[in-house]
């Protein structure tokens, strides 16, 4: 069968090639999980300098440096999906970055300065989320529009379980407790890793890249490619017209860019509560890198529970449907977060018990870990149903440029986000004034997409 005659019958790829695909996901939730949310996001604000607050300034900074330089690229990644095809050969190219930045985080000693740390999480966010829109465009290629919603979600949950299988093996054999020197298991951390030095949270970088890397083979081995004939080099140059072209496109189709300017603030809201939720977490409660890489596993397991039950209603309910009604539970369980302290929840009006020295013991951290298993229950379908509502409106000809700017729309503000973050904190000295200005961002979006997704039909604009 000709590769026309398949995109005519909607679909190009075997089951082997379908799951190579969603082994992407599986193979690169772990930076996400691992690095930027629950183990080294935590340690590089609590360890690389004296001061917490700077630390996560500092951290709010280097996802605001990222951001922007994703914001600016993501749409040449479009334009090149689209023109040469190929997507295959600049995930790999991109992955040689990414791990060789994960791997030089071990360098990353306990004060030695945010720096170089925070220019190796630059380089390796802006390959990993590079590599999705290259990933992305490649999903209407590969299923039938019917099923777009359910692997989507399926890809997504096998991602969180990929990074939660990933952050529990971590846990049991890795971090030791300062005072017995023993992990969870009761055992000497393996390869002698000293938690004194930071040596745990350090090692996470180069296992990551190595995880990254053995995942990555299915999809680079099973998932067909879609090669053109136009030169990489040739596309370079007319991608910024393109670009524009696929911006003037959306005056004829005004619900997708309803859609497009809804995401663009509501994943603002999302990356922030991803890149500052683990650190905020820490900060607020001392908590250690056992009790933070295990508030990420309970997270985790809702991302997955979350993402799965998605993806089971997907031909019951529409993409658009899932969006609001996660959207909804984001804003809900962030303002619940803004309005927790040490000892109260509900901005004081409700009064919950102090620490009694076990695990998660206050009041407090109990209403932590409920927001947080709310927004766990959401992240990953917010985003896999937001994934299949653009993949159903487009046609497959142009999905590299449109998944460009969706990726565009993930990032282009999500500066603002972290910067507003970084400047109400340093400002203010209250990481949970920081915090309340994720709502904003969360709430403009979905005020928007619900006349978006009211206005789609069957997924299309």
């Amino acid at each position: 069968m000709t590769l026309a005659e398949s995109e005519a019958d909607g679909r190009v790829a075997g089951r082997s090639g379908i799951l190579g695909w969603m082994f992407f996901d599986w193979a690169a939730q772990p930076f996400f999980t691992v690095i930027i949310t629950f183990i080294f996001g935590p340690y590089f604000v609590a360890s690389l300098g004296a001061d917490k607050v700077a630390g996560q300034t500092a951290w709010a900074n280097a996802a605001t440096v990222a951001g922007v330089v994703i914001a600016l690229t993501a749409p040449l990644a479009g334009a090149l999906s689209d023109a040469t095809g190929g997507n295959k050969r600049f995930i790999g190219s991109l992955a040689i970055v990414q791990i060789a930045a994960l791997c030089l985080l071990w360098q990353a000693a306990p004060g030695t300065g945010y720096f170089w740390p925070a220019v190796m999480i630059v380089l390796a966010t802006v390959a990993a989320e590079l590599s999705v829109v290259f990933n992305d465009a490649m999903l209407p290629r590969l299923v039938e529009r019917g099923a777009i919603t359910r692997i989507s979600n399926d890809a997504w949950g096998l991602g969180y379980l990929g990074g939660m299988i990933f952050l529990i093996l971590f846990l049991l054999f890795l971090p030791a407790d300062p005072d017995t020197g023993l992990t969870i298991l009761g055992n000497p951390p393996l390869f002698g890793l000293s938690a004194v030095e930071g040596e745990p949270a350090r090692l996470a970088g180069p296992l990551s890249a190595l995880w990254y890397l053995v995942f990555l083979t299915p999809m680079i081995l099973l998932t067909p490619d879609h090669v053109k004939a136009e030169a990489a080099g040739r596309r370079l140059k007319g991608w910024l017209a393109d670009f524009f072209a696929t911006l003037l496109s959306l005056r004829r189709r005004p619900a997708l860019f309803r859609f497009f300017i809804a995401r663009m603030l509501y994943m603002d809201g999302l990356n922030g509560l991803l890149i500052l939720g683990g650190a905020f977490a820490a900060s607020l409660f001392d908590w250690s890198i056992t009790e933070i890489g295990i508030y990420g596993m309970i997270l985790n397991v809702a991302a997955i529970l979350g993402c799965f039950c998605a993806a089971r209603l997907g031909h019951r309910v529409s993409a658009g449907r899932v969006v609001i009604v996660t959207l909804s539970m984001l804003i809900f369980a962030t303002l619940g977060v803004v309005s927790t302290s040490v000892n109260a929840t509900a901005f004081g009006l409700v009064p919950l018990s102090s620490a009694d020295g076990g695990l998660f013991s206050s009041g407090a951290e109990k209403a932590f870990l409920f927001y947080g298993v709310i927004i766990g229950l959401a992240f990953g379908p917010v985003q896999a149903g937001s994934r299949a509502f653009l993949a159903r409106a487009v046609d497959v000809a142009e999905s590299g440029r449109f998944f460009g700017l969706f990726s565009l729309t993930g990032r282009l503000t999500s500066f603002m986000a972290t910067a507003g973050f970084a400047v109400l904190t340093s400002w203010t000295g209250s990481p949970n004034i920081g915090m309340a200005s994720l709502l904003v961002f969360l709430v403009a979006g979905l005020a928007l997409f619900v006349p978006a997704a009211a206005a789609v039909s069957d997924g299309r604009s």
